[in-house]
């Protein structure tokens, strides 16, 4: 079910996900750059059954039915979603324990916000295709997303999921990864910094991201399980949904024996 929280007068789409069991932590799902709380499809609502676990899925300001985002967007507009606005929705959904699960951009949010002072809570990060530095890989991945929505069908499909935010959807994330000053963005700094179990999971085949990030991510983490799945591309909740259900699902699992058993 689709419902809004209010946060500083803006609207955010979110969407609950099972009741959970007693003492489960809170799956808030992150999206990726050109993603919204309906295109996760029912991956949330899979975890959440498999694990017992209550999911959090929401929409960014700008992506699916929330409300609009300025635009232009900052280069720094990853740390703001991290540092000021993911906090608030946490406090004002009322969660108290919670693991993040970030697709691409969602990834990266998660990183700056487990790396930072904010993540008190935070019981475990997973991460899919995140990007902790900018490679020339992506940003050519990034020009080539702009040729097919500006000359193919990437706006229609587009628009089945974010309707009136489709183009401040798209230009916030696309012209912000295409600013040449984007290629010194890097992370890495809050990979030190993370304290809490990882699940680092990235497709061998991933168009838009090499295997230098994962490997940043296990060089920088103390406590991190990295996870490359075959045959898969940006996308692996969706292109191999079996493989990587089963290993979200065996790492939250540990979470909670964990945290019931310390």
């Amino acid at each position: 079910m689709t419902d809004f929280l209010k946060l500083n007068s803006k609207k955010i789409e979110i969407q609950w996900h099972g009741k959970g069991e007693k003492n489960r932590p809170t799956l808030i799902f992150l999206h990726e750059g050109l993603g919204c709380a309906r295109m996760w499809k029912d991956f949330p609502q899979k975890v959440s059954q498999k694990t017992g676990c209550p999911a959090l899925v929401f929409s960014r300001l700008g992506y699916g039915s929330s409300d609009p985002c300025p635009l232009p967007w900052k280069i720094n507009f990853m740390h703001k979603q991290a540092l000021r606005i993911l906090p608030d929705i946490i406090k004002k959904a009322g969660i108290k324990t919670y693991i993040l699960v970030g697709h691409s951009d969602g990834g990266s949010i998660g990183i700056i916000f487990s790396g930072s002072p904010h993540a008190k809570g935070l019981k475990g990060l997973i991460t899919q295709a995140a990007h902790v530095f900018c490679e020339q890989k992506t940003v050519e991945s990034i020009r080539q997303a702009k040729i097919h929505y500006e000359q193919q069908d990437l706006r229609q499909r587009l628009e089945k999921y974010h309707g009136e935010n489709t183009e401040n959807a798209f230009r916030g994330w696309n012209d912000v990864w295409l600013d040449p000053n984007f290629i010194n963005w890097n992370i890495e700094k809050y990979l030190t910094r993370i304290d809490i179990p990882m699940l680092a999971i990235q497709g061998k085949d991933d168009q838009y991201g090499t295997i230098k990030q994962i490997e940043s991510i296990k060089n920088h983490v103390k406590h991190v399980k990295p996870y490359l799945v075959d045959d898969c591309g940006h996308s692996p909740h969706l292109e191999q949904q079996k493989i990587v259900l089963n290993v979200m699902a065996r790492f939250i699992h540990q979470i909670v024996i964990h945290e019931n058993n310390p």
